[in-house]
């Protein structure tokens, strides 16, 4: 994350007084010494800038760093956000494709308490609430839509960076904590948070997760190129390994036999789990350059995914 990064970055130029060598790319100006230390570490800070920001988006940003337990003086948040302001506006966007024909669309918002706290990963619950992963605060979120009401659920490990959300028959919420290597259980009446670590510590980054028909919890650990099996009933984890190296397990959806299916973010392809076998099947797309990123599976088992550019 962009925060953990800051951290990493500011460290490594206190202690030897050089700019990262990527820094020779970003434009001159006031605030460009503060930039390069801040981001680059984690990830790259060109690949993490994607299509700019507004100013309120930056500042969102910045709040999201803080939230996160980044602490910088005044001064240097206002000269790091006026030049990624200037430097990095947000890019004009694709011209929609009108479509001919009477439609009615109704969108209502509904800002989280938490400026920064990066909702992700909405998910519906059955009783009609709506929940989200605050990646940057460490809480789950919970909105009543009925009445506009929000309520923040802390998690146990700090900085945990909670991602993925499913919801069990009982009414918990489980979520990856994607930066912490663990999954995590909620239970709503009662706040309490209940851990499960990964049994390997290379597997640090738990993303997507979803329920099957007979309860087992499934996920993906997009770096570390691992697919998961959860017991909920023992805490036991299993964790499985794709054939293809470095494919980045992504988006994941259960099939009406209960047949995992996943997509591999890093390659071409589409993988399925045998949840008897453990079996691992790969499904290589027609486009060598694909990457699918998000996937849904409808009434008649055909397998839907979405290609990111």
């Amino acid at each position: 994350m962009w925060a953990r990064s800051f951290l990493c970055s500011m460290a490594a130029v206190l202690a030897f007084g050089a700019l990262p060598v990527w820094s020779q790319e970003l434009p001159e100006g006031k605030g460009k010494e503060l930039v390069a230390a801040s981001c680059n570490s984690c990830h790259p800070f060109y690949a993490r800038l994607g299509g700019g920001y507004t100013p309120e988006g930056w500042r969102t940003v910045m709040r999201m760093m803080a939230n996160h337990g980044v602490t910088l003086p005044a001064d240097q948040i206002a000269t790091i956000t006026e030049y990624l302001t200037k430097n990095f506006p947000e890019k004009a966007k694709p011209v929609g494709a009108v479509i001919p024909g009477a439609v009615k669309v109704s969108i209502k918002e509904w800002p989280v308490p938490t400026p920064g706290s990066r909702p992700h990963d909405p998910l519906a619950a059955a009783d009609g609430s709506l929940w989200y992963t605050g990646q940057m605060t460490n809480v789950l979120g919970r909105l009543d839509p009925k009445t506009g009401r929000f309520k923040d659920y802390p998690l146990k490990t700090p900085h945990s960076g909670p991602h993925g959300l499913d919801e069990d028959k009982g009414g918990n919420i489980w979520y990856t904590a994607n930066a912490a290597g663990l999954i995590g259980k909620l239970d709503p009446k009662t706040g309490a948070v209940t851990e499960y670590k990964m049994p390997d510590r290379d597997v640090k980054d738990p993303h997507t997760l979803i329920f099957d028909p007979n309860g087992i919890l499934w996920f993906t650990a997009q770096n570390a190129n691992r697919v998961g099996r959860l017991d909920p009933k023992t805490g036991e984890i299993k964790l499985l390994t794709p054939p293809t190296p470095k494919s980045r397990p992504y988006g994941m959806a259960v099939n009406s036999k209960g047949i995992v299916f996943y997509v591999a973010f890093g390659t071409n392809r589409v993988g399925s789990v045998d949840p008897k076998t453990l079996e691992i099947r790969e499904y290589p797309l027609p486009d060598s350059a694909s990457r699918p990123r998000r996937i849904t599976i409808t009434r008649d088992d055909i397998v839907w995914y979405t290609d990111f550019p």
